[in-house]
């Protein structure tokens, strides 16, 4: 595995699924998630935890699963996303009455739109940067 691959296409990935995870969850879908009461605090915390999902996107596609195209990224991505919200979204569920079937479904659509369009990314910068 390439050192600057991993975090070209990490930075890449973690940055994009910032992006539409404000997008989704913070104007699209506000009214059914509560939003974050100390904004900069909060904010600082969920760029870093899309980067580490970029991160580990990049580092599987490129220490495992040699993924270096965007269809390749998505796949894997909406895999990865629909496993990682269905265990929390489930758990979730258990822990939390308030969490309803419908808003589990809703986090589950999303994460796998917004992890398969990350990985996509990903697929897509490691391809570019082994091409070059």
């Amino acid at each position: 595995m390439k050192t600057k691959t991993f975090i070209l296409a990490g930075c890449c990935g973690g940055i994009v699924n910032w992006a539409l995870s404000w997008l989704s969850y913070g104007l699209i879908l506000q009214s059914y998630f509560p939003q974050p009461k100390d904004n900069f605090s909060s904010l600082t915390f969920v760029f870093l935890g899309c980067l580490t999902m970029g991160f580990f996107l990049s580092y599987f596609y490129n220490r495992w699963a040699q993924i270096s195209t965007i269809t390749t990224g998505a796949k894997a991505g909406a895999f990865i996303g629909f496993f990682l919200s269905l265990s929390y979204g489930l758990i979730s569920k258990a822990m939390d009455p308030s969490f309803t079937t419908e808003l589990l479904t809703l986090r589950l659509g999303t994460t796998i739109l917004v992890v398969g369009v990350t990985g996509a990314v990903v697929g897509y910068v490691n391809g570019k940067v082994r091409q070059s």
